[in-house]
C-alpha cells in the first residue's frame, strides 16, 4: 500500500484511511497522533511543486506494460533517441523502475554519476538535447541490489520528478517496471495536475503477456490515464538474407492488433524481432542511428510519428477546451 510509511506496525490502514490512527493496530506507532488527527489526509504537498516543476515540460509520456521482459525500456529509450534526432527538440528519458534500472547500460550510460547544482540535480547526458535520470547513477556498482519497500520507492520517485533540474523540455519519456503497483500510483499521482499526455503500452504477440497487458489498460482506465495506443514488440522475425518473416512468438489469440480491436484502442505499430536492437542495447548504442534502413528503423519511426501527432492534437484539445 502506498500510503502505508516504512515505519508503520504491522496491519497499519495506511495514513489515507478513515480509521487511520484510531485502529487497535495504530497502538503504540509513532505517527498515531499525526494520523488520527487527520493532517495525513490532506493532499501531499509535493503534487503542487512538481505540478509547478513540470510547467517547463510540453508532453510527458509513460510507457507502461503489465508483463515484464516485452521490452519496455528497449522501446523507452529508442523512443527517447528517436525524438532527439531532431535537434530542436529537448527530450528526458526518466527511469522509474527502481529495482531494475536497465536505461543507464541500455543509453551507454554505465558508471556515470548524478551532480548536485544549486538549483537540484543535474540528469546525465547523452546528447546536447538528450537527458537520462534513473537511480542506476546513484548507486556504488550496476550490480548493486535495490531492497526498498514501497514508501521508500514512492519518496525517489518524487524526487525525481521534483529535485531534477530538467529544464525546458519538450518530451519526458517514463519507463516504468512490470506491473501495476507503487511506482506506478506514485507516477500518476505526482503527475496528476501536471497533464500527462498519455500512454504507451508494449506487448509481444504471445497470449501469455497479453493476459498482463489487458491488466494494465484496465489500470489505466481506472486511474483515468489516455492511452496513446499499442506497440507490438518483437512481432515476428525478418531474415535478413530471403527477407521470409517468422513467427517467433506466434499471436495464437490475433495478438495486439486483436486485442486493440476488442478494447478500442489504437495500435501504433509492430517492431519485428531483430537481434542487433539487443546487441545496441549491451553496448550503449542507438539501433536507429547504427542501422537507419533496417525494418525494425522504419516500425519505429512510424510508431515515433503517430506518437508526435497525438501529443499535437492533445495540447490543441487543451488549447480549444481552455
Amino acid at each position: 500500500m502506498a500510503d502505508v510509511p516504512s515505519d508503520a506496525p504491522q496491519h497499519c490502514p495506511g495514513t489515507a484511511s478513515e480509521q487511520a490512527g484510531k485502529t487497535s493496530a495504530c497502538q503504540g506507532c509513532p505517527n498515531q497522533n499525526l494520523c488520527s488527527s487527520g493532517a495525513t489526509k490532506a493532499p501531499d504537498p509535493a503534487i503542487e511543486e512538481i505540478a509547478e516543476k513540470m510547467l517547463t515540460v510540453k508532453h510527458k509520456i509513460l510507457v507502461l506494460s503489465g508483463k515484464g521482459g516485452v521490452g519496455k525500456s528497449t522501446f523507452s529509450a529508442h523512443l527517447a533517441h528517436a525524438l532527439a534526432s531532431d535537434s530542436t527538440k529537448e527530450v528526458a528519458l526518466l527511469d522509474v523502475d527502481i529495482c531494475g534500472p536497465s536505461i543507464p547500460r541500455i543509453m551507454g550510460l554505465e558508471g556515470e554519476q548524478v551532480h548536485q547544482s544549486g538549483s537540484g540535480w543535474s540528469p546525465v547526458y547523452v546528447e546536447d538535447n538528450l537527458a537520462v535520470m534513473s537511480i542506476g547513477f546513484l548507486l556504488s556498482s550496476p550490480d548493486d541490489a535495490v531492497i526498498w519497500r514501497g514508501p521508500k520507492k514512492n519518496g525517489m520517485i518524487k524526487q525525481f520528478l521534483r529535485d531534477v533540474d530538467w529544464g525546458d523540455l519538450d518530451y519526458l519519456i517514463v519507463d516504468t517496471p512490470p506491473g501495476t503497483s507503487d511506482e506506478h500510483l506514485s507516477i500518476i499521482q505526482y503527475l496528476s495536475s501536471a497533464h500527462i499526455d498519455g500512454a504507451v503500452i508494449v506487448t509481444t504477440p504471445q497470449e501469455v503477456s497479453l493476459q498482463d497487458v489487458r491488466k494494465e489498460i484496465r489500470f489505466c482506465q481506472k486511474v483515468q490515464l489516455p492511452i496513446i495506443g499499442v506497440v507490438e514488440n518483437m512481432s515476428g522475425f525478418v531474415c535478413p538474407k530471403c527477407k521470409n518473416t517468422s513467427q517467433i512468438f506466434p499471436p495464437t489469440t490475433g495478438g495486439a492488433e486483436r486485442m486493440c480491436e476488442e478494447m478500442n484502442l489504437t495500435l501504433l505499430g509492430r517492431v519485428p524481432l531483430d537481434p542487433r536492437i539487443g546487441k545496441s542495447c549491451d553496448e550503449g548504442k542507438s539501433f536507429l542511428t547504427e542501422f537507419p534502413d533496417s525494418p525494425a528503423a522504419a516500425a519505429y519511426h512510424t510508431i515515433v510519428q503517430s506518437i508526435q501527432a497525438y501529443c499535437l492534437s492533445h495540447v490543441t484539445r487543451e488549447e480549444s477546451a481552455g
